[in-house]
């Protein structure tokens, strides 16, 4: 009998059904050992040595892996093909008492029959960089933990907590507030007229962009009516006409963080719910006749390589449903950001047969629309430009010089199987269609548009906008956006309005705090820059001991002066309660316990109130969203719990959601409190799972 360990039982069933009766399939459920959680356990002392213990909830997992590697005759550890996998198949032969030059290690980066059979022929050690990376990682997260939350914690309130990257992410939405907050707006206009050529029917709009051959700007009423008087009487005669020919190249594949922005854009799915129908796609879902099929590669990439063999797959699915003409005339390579890992392919489907339309009636909502954004942007990515005729007209009239660009579709190309939105060219009109027109014609007038329009600040992020900006500036990498993200919301450190991520009173309390002190170290570039530390230690450049030295004497003496620092409180907000004690106006003031109401007058009055009878009790993670569950009563009494971004999110629950998901059926888990005991179950009735 041969032992496959993996981490997760979800991909058992399609293993098995590839690997057959030889081989026994046991899953770690994730990592099993870990620093533990109420202590430090990293001695600085000792070269930062790190003190390892098996998780409470996994010691009944090790045994069992314990008895089955005894009997096995050959034991293939099979986590993720990442750092992390790695660092658990590391920690997993540890426990099993393997030499370090054993060749346990397999990995695959799609769970279909030929890359599974691939990867047994191809047992290696255990990849000890790219553990140390890992273990780096862990180790600089917690000095950061362990070391900066407490003082947080002290100096402004209770249940606060600081991170590497966490914070640096707080910190792009609270400055993009401010900008937002500081932002002037400038008033401008924009002139256009509607023209046509004399005996065509077709109208086009021109938009004013030069005055005496120099770029207009109407940056008033007065200047529009001024270099606009007349305009009506005037001869409006092409001024110049140019041609060309252009193409647009098909998008890249996706990788993680471009998966999870078009997710949000196009399908409205946030990170959190991208980042589930992502790992069941990779894992599997049940066909009709076939049990569970697993559909995409791997999940957690910042690579947008594809292999020979599915751009082979994409030519002949090309070749066969459009024509060789959309074929492009060499191979679509996209290159890599500087930054990149490069680990694994791009996100794509396993198998261009298995259509989403096909698959419609054995997928969710969530993953049939993140499957079909993966399957078309794969295709797209391999298949030829689409093509265009544009054309520049100037018409001028009076000293001012009008511009409508026409761009017309001559060849599709890519776009045929993925729609993408383009970006605006300028600031001229742009129109489908224009009639044929030739330096020295005359135009007919038809009408004048004058928009009062003013410049409009930054837009706020979007967890898409977001995701991208850290992608963009190095900071995390696939695996930590959305986790970040969700626990950003967690920690109430930013809200929703709409789309739009907003930083709460406590996440800018927190980052001002954190930027008084820390300055130096929660920055988008010192952040960035231990990403690539973080590389070079994957890639054997450096010894992980020293890269954690040198950010502790640099983290060391900030942590000092921070503790020795004032208090931080929240300014009191005015309300329009007037004290019944003194008729002084009541305030919004923040203590050990929350929010209450204090006399404006103290400490003459010390009268206080709470701000309500009913105070938001916040109780778990919503499994839909990520936001903060609120516990709430029914009308009968009985306590439910619901998503405390109500109106965004109609999820509620009979039972505490830990925010946790099920191993088996990817249902969320909740919490079940009896007189004798609290126990985590799924919250699927069908299901057994309960947490151990």
């Amino acid at each position: 009998m041969k032992l496959v360990i993996i981490e997760s039982p979800n991909k058992s069933e399609a293993l098995k059904k590839y690997l057959g009766s030889d081989f026994e399939i046991m899953a770690s459920k994730g990592h099993v050992r870990d620093l533990p959680p109420k202590s430090f356990a990293v001695d600085i002392e000792n070269n930062f040595e790190p003190s390892y213990e098996v998780m409470s909830d996994k010691k009944q997992i090790v045994e069992s892996l314990k008895r089955a590697a005894k009997k096995a005759d050959e034991v293939y550890i099979a986590s993720d093909p990442d750092r992390e996998g790695e660092a658990i198949a590391w920690h997993i032969a540890y426990l099993l008492g393997f030499d370090k030059n054993d060749k346990c290690r397999i990995t695959f980066n799609e769970i279909s029959k030929p890359a599974v059979l691939e990867a047994l022929t191809k047992p290696r050690v255990i990849d000890e960089n790219l553990v140390n990376a890992q273990q780096a990682r862990r180790i600089l997260d917690r000095l950061v933990g362990y070391k900066v939350s407490p003082i947080i914690c002290k100096k402004i309130k209770s249940n606060l907590s600081a991170g590497r990257v966490q914070s640096v992410a707080l910190k792009l939405v609270v400055d993009r507030e401010n900008e937002i907050q500081n932002f002037k707006p400038e008033e401008y206009w924009n002139v256009s007229v509607n023209l046509n050529k004399p005996q065509n029917p077709i109208k086009f709009n021109a938009l004013a962009t030069l005055y005496k051959g120099k770029k207009v700007k109407f940056a008033n009423s007065n200047d529009v009516e001024t270099l606009t008087v007349g305009i009506e009487n005037a001869d409006f005669v092409v001024s110049n006409v140019k041609k060309s020919k252009n193409q647009t190249h098909a998008p890249a594949p996706f990788t993680t963080s471009t998966m999870q922005q078009e997710a949000l854009s196009k399908a409205g799915l946030t990170s959190n719910r991208c980042s589930r129908a992502a790992q069941t796609l990779y894992e599997g879902v049940d066909i009709a006749g076939e049990g569970k099929v697993a559909l995409i590669t791997y999940i957690r990439t910042d690579s947008t390589r594809v292999s020979d063999g599915a751009r082979e797959m994409a030519k002949e699915y090309i070749q066969k449903e459009y024509g060789d003409k959309y074929l492009p005339t060499k191979p679509n390579i996209y290159t890599k950001k500087k930054d990149a890992q490069d680990a694994h392919e791009a996100i794509r489907p396993i198998s261009l047969a298995r259509r989403p339309d096909l698959l419609k009636d054995s997928l969710t909502p969530d993953t049939y629309k993140l499957y079909k954004l993966i399957y078309e942007r794969f295709l797209a990515s391999q298949m030829a430009e689409a093509k265009y005729d544009n054309v520049v007209v100037d018409v001028d009239a009076n000293n001012l010089t009008f511009r409508v660009n026409g761009k017309t579709m001559t060849f599709a190309g890519w776009t045929i199987a993925y729609r993408h939105a383009e970006e605006k060219e300028d600031e001229a009109e742009v129109v489908d269609k224009l009639p044929p027109m030739e330096v020295g014609d005359k135009l007919n007038f038809n009408s004048i548009k004058k928009e009062q329009k003013f410049t409009k600040p930054p837009a706020r992020y979007t967890e898409g906008t977001l995701i991208k900006a850290m992608d963009e500036k190095g900071i995390g990498r696939p695996a930590t956006y959305a986790p970040t993200i969700a626990l950003l919301a967690s920690r109430e450190y930013t809200k929703l309005d709409g789309k739009s991520l907003v930083p709460t009173e406590t996440g800018i309390m927190v980052t001002d705090f954190l930027q008084k002190y820390f300055q130096s170290v929660f920055n988008v570039d010192f952040t960035a820059d231990m990403e690539t530390r973080l590389d070079e230690i994957a890639e054997n450049e450096k010894d992980w001991h020293k890269v954690i030295a040198k950010f502790w004497r640099f983290l060391e003496p900030l942590l000092t002066k921070a503790n020795d620092g004032e208090k931080v409180k929240a300014e009191p907000q005015k309300t329009d309660i007037k004290c019944e004690k003194c008729g002084g106006i009541m305030l919004i003031r923040e203590g050990r316990y929350g929010k209450f109401l204090g006399c404006s007058n103290y400490p003459k009055c010390k009268n206080i109130q709470p701000i309500n009878q009913n105070p938001v009790v916040y109780k778990g993670v919503c499994p839909k969203c990520g936001k903060p569950m609120t516990e709430r009563k029914s009308k009968s009494g009985k306590t439910y719990y619901s998503c405390s971004d109500f109106e965004n999110c109609k999820f509620m629950s009979w039972d505490e959601p830990t925010g946790k998901i099920c191993p088996l059926c990817g249902e969320h888990l909740v919490k079940k409190t009896t007189k004798d005991q609290t126990t985590i179950k799924c919250s699927n009735k069908d299901c057994k799972y309960i947490e151990k």
